[in-house]
């Protein structure tokens, strides 16, 4: 009986994890003062950029902020994009 008790230790601290991780992600955008309009915005104008040199997946395109360790105890807010690629365009390659 002692192992159905860890299992449900295990869940409880798997969501503390979440929520502790969810509460950094507010005070992140809180302190980077970005609303998640503000980051829409820049995922579109990224998405148009990338898109003139690579067709990309919008479906997998992810764009959040998140907290990074700079040095000792002292952190930096860091935008984090994930951007599939289906294909590179053929722009400007010499092909001879």
């Amino acid at each position: 009986m002692l192992d159905f008790f860890r299992f449900f230790s295990k869940e409880d601290n798997k969501s503390k994890d979440i929520a502790k991780e969810r509460l950094q992600l507010v005070l992140i955008h809180d302190r980077a003062n970005v609303s998640p309009r503000f980051l829409d915005m820049v995922k579109g104008d990224i998405a148009k950029v990338i898109s003139n040199y690579m067709e990309i997946d919008e479906k997998g395109f992810d764009i959040r902020l998140s907290r990074v360790g700079q040095e000792e105890d002292k952190y930096t807010s860091a935008l984090i994009a994930n951007i599939p690629i289906k294909r590179v365009k053929n722009m400007g390659k010499n092909n001879g």
